[in-house]
């Protein structure tokens, strides 16, 4: 009988995953069973939206996340239900790129990890924000 890659003990803290929820600020992680291997996650939508400051209108980008996880990778149902909760957030482009990375690096505590933002034309300038974090060499 084939190793059960997913155990019954990784689900366990996922309140999210399987069930109807709302977007809210709350990350959730599961173990990394693989930290003798460094490795990549890359996580992309499209669908990231937040307001102006000034004029409440609309701000839509592509979000990019890559990070080389340690002990924990976020699950990626709460990352889609957290990224919603910006959609009704006033605020500026590099503000809100920084604060993506410092939630993920609270709950990751990751190797590395990268968030970029690419906004959509407003007023005929595009604007791309890239925030990165690296840990500090022991």
């Amino acid at each position: 009988m084939p190793k059960k890659l997913t155990g019954t003990k990784d689900l366990n803290s996922l309140s999210l995953l399987g069930r109807d929820a709302a977007p809210q600020k709350k990350l959730e992680v599961f173990p990394n069973h693989h930290r003798d291997r460094e490795y990549t996650v890359t996580l992309t939508t499209d669908e990231f939206t937040t307001l102006g400051p000034v004029n409440r209108q609309p701000d839509f980008a592509s979000l990019q996340i890559e990070y080389v996880p340690d002990r924990h990778i976020v699950e990626s149902k709460s990352l889609k239900l957290y990224l919603q909760t910006f959609r009704d957030e006033e605020t500026f482009y590099e503000h809100v790129v920084n604060v993506i990375l410092d939630d993920l690096v609270k709950v990751l505590k990751p190797k590395r990890c990268t968030v970029t933002a690419d906004y959509a034309v407003r007023g005929g300038i595009a604007m791309s924000v890239r925030t990165i974090y690296e840990r500090p060499r022991r």
